[in-house]
């Protein structure tokens, strides 16, 4: 059986964003089918295809919002409660690759055309290491091992 990281991995080199990669290692946690997760995170690769918010960091954040997420009426506690985890996710993905901004950690802007198509592959050298870090952070920060919280 694969591990997470491993899973996603293998969605990425299967031409699958980052953000459906995250996503989609994680389904089983949920018992979401995986179609619908790679359709729900389809528009989040590239930081919504404009270099904003990275797509590992959105896949990561559609896992805790699964996790943890606030769903009924008047619950602020819990609508706390996760949006504290989002924060403290996006500031260790950061302090471990400098930033949670796509076209940063890409190096080049790809709403830019002539910079996207002089590194149109560019994505399958770097992003591998955004989908570990991102599925790592999850697995340590919201996934402790029996006997831990």
């Amino acid at each position: 059986m694969l591990s997470r990281e491993e899973t996603a991995l293998s969605f990425f080199k299967d031409n699958f964003n980052c953000a459906q990669s995250v996503l989609s290692a994680f389904c089983d946690d949920f018992k979401l089918d995986g179609e619908t997760a790679l359709k729900l995170a389809s528009g989040f690769g590239g930081g919504f295809r404009c270099g904003e918010v990275c797509g590992a960091v959105s896949g990561a954040l559609m896992v805790i919002g699964l996790k943890l997420g606030h769903f009924i009426k008047g619950d602020s506690e819990q609508k706390q409660r996760v949006n504290k985890k989002t924060l403290e996710f996006m500031e260790r993905f950061a302090e471990r690759n400098g930033t949670y901004i796509c076209r940063d950690l890409l190096g080049y802007d790809m709403r830019d055309e002539q910079a996207r198509l002089a590194n149109h592959e560019r994505h399958k050298e770097i992003c591998p290491k955004f989908i570990s870090c991102a599925v790592n952070i999850l697995e340590s920060e919201y996934y402790p091992a029996e006997g831990e919280k």
